[in-house]
């Protein structure tokens, strides 16, 4: 870090971390905020490049980080503290040391580029390939975090969503780490502005193509938003609470299947009263998100789909989230702090098929699941439809719900495929297989969204190769920029 003031440099990375956030939703509703990590993302380029030693640049990608996730993932400390019962300041440290383990990635990357750096133009892609790397990584280790990777931020109205379909999320990060340090190597330079242009406009063209084909006939869909509150969802009595609010609303919104969001019912599935399962299904059939015991006596975060004669199939849960689904090795006394009801689920199979519902092929994931784009994959060319069952009521009202619905645009770019999403307290929406929300309720109501959904088949190029594309441009790019140092 540069002798003068570092301080206020080490403010001016807080400072950038926290204006990135604004590229994510919601704030999309309010201005054109694409733009928004690109320009981030150029003035971090900028601070590393003239730190002092590795050390320095890796403080800065530390505190740009801690202003990106303590501002953007604030709603963590919502639902320790006023969900999970833990004390306020309790749930403020764990907070803090969450967000600061998750800006250890961009420090990682800040030190070994410093390290590598060569003070040409060619640090651009150092820049791109090492972000990355970095933000893969945080998507992985410790069954991984990808949360506000960047490439969320690029959902449509951005003309780099079209590069979703051919390299995914990470690979959309790419681009837009690449953009801001070229911007920042480069601004005046018209060879840096045909760079730009040229990726915007291969991303438009991208959008333009059609990966997937339609497969059958579109079926009519209701999802169900119970907007039951999360402190009287598992108190025993108030059980009528939640089956009656879902009976209502399925009866009284007729469709081809029904949908119900994550532990909307909050029972077994082998409790739930047979009278309750037809009232489901009187109108079609049923996908909803319930507790399934196993036969070991544990029991699985489960999906389950139900035919009006009351044929059952199910899913359950892979990817389970870390002290909120089951706790971490080690980790058992954290829940002397946290209250969390049915915090040990059990992990589902990896590789599961698709369920065969209303004449369509769907796909199930719950809630967290549909962070991790290449954990899709597995269910296709086979799945014609993704669904996406979420409690966000853990939340609150915080940027938790939008962010995870901008999330689901990705996903449906990625697979070529419309993600419908039913949530408890919101987002519910259809995301069509171009990213753009067709439909959407507003949070914190109770009501159905009865869409007419259409299955795709087909694979992209993404879901053909996933995640191995960008990374392979990551590496490439970074032993591209040493190898012009050795030089």
């Amino acid at each position: 870090m540069t002798q003068r003031r570092p301080a206020v440099l080490l403010l001016a990375a807080f400072a950038l971390g926290a204006f990135c956030v604004l590229g994510f939703a919601p704030f999309d509703r309010y201005f054109t905020v694409w733009p928004a990590p690109t320009l981030a993302l150029g003035g971090l380029f900028l601070l590393w490049r003239r730190a002092a030693s590795a050390r320095a640049a890796a403080l800065l990608g530390l505190a740009w980080g801690a202003g990106f996730f303590l501002c953007g993932v604030s709603w963590v400390y919502v639902s320790l503290s006023q969900f999970g019962g833990m004390a306020p300041p309790a749930a403020a440290a764990a907070t803090l040391l969450f967000c600061l383990y998750l800006a250890l990635f961009p420090a990682l990357a800040g030190g070994l580029f410093r390290r590598w750096q060569h003070n040409t133009i060619r640090d651009a892609l150092l820049f791109a390939g090492l972000w990355t790397l970095t933000e893969w990584l945080r998507g992985t280790l410790l069954t991984g975090f990808p949360w506000l990777a960047v490439g969320y931020s690029q959902s449509p109205p951005s003309p780099l969503a079209g590069w979703a379909s051919v390299l995914g999320v990470y690979g959309v990060g790419f681009i837009v780490a690449l953009a801001g340090a070229l911007l920042a190597a480069g601004w005046r330079k018209p060879a840096t502005w045909a760079a730009i242009l040229l990726l915007l406009g291969a991303g438009g063209l991208l959008r333009a193509m059609d990966w997937t084909q339609p497969a059958g006939s579109p079926i009519t869909v209701s999802l169900l938003q119970g907007n039951v509150p999360q402190s009287l969802k598992w108190d025993p009595k108030r059980l009528p609470l939640s089956v009656d609010t879902y009976l209502r609303l399925a009866k009284s919104h007729p469709a081809t299947l029904t949908v119900l969001p994550e532990t909307a019912l909050p029972l077994y599935f082998s409790e739930v009263p047979r009278d309750v399962l037809r009232g489901l299904t009187s109108h079609g059939d049923a996908l909803f998100g319930v507790a399934i015991g196993t036969t070991d006596g544990g029991y699985t975060n489960g999906a389950v789909t139900l035919s009006p004669e009351l044929m059952a199939k199910a899913y359950a849960k892979r990817h389970l989230v870390p002290f909120g689904e089951y706790p971490p090795p080690g980790f058992a006394w954290f829940f002397r702090f946290a209250q969390i009801p049915m915090s040990n689920f059990t992990a589902g199979q990896p590789r599961q098929p698709p369920l065969d519902v209303a004449g369509q092929r769907i796909a199930p994931n719950i809630c967290y699941e549909d962070l991790f784009g290449e954990e899709l994959l597995g269910a296709l060319p086979a799945a014609t439809l993704l669904v996406n069952l979420s409690n966000t009521a853990w939340f609150g009202d915080s940027l938790a719900q939008p962010q995870h619905l901008q999330i689901a645009q990705l996903r449906a770019i990625e697979t070529g495929r419309v993600m419908l999403r039913a949530t408890n307290t919101g987002m519910t929406a259809m995301v069509g297989a171009d990213g753009v929300i067709a439909a959407a309720l507003p949070p914190f109501t109770t009501a159905a969204l009865v869409v007419q959904a259409q299955g795709r088949s087909g694979l992209t190029p993404y879901a053909r190769w996933g995640n191995l594309l960008a990374l392979l441009i990551a590496v490439g790019a970074c032993l591209q920029a040493l190898r012009r140092k050795r030089d």
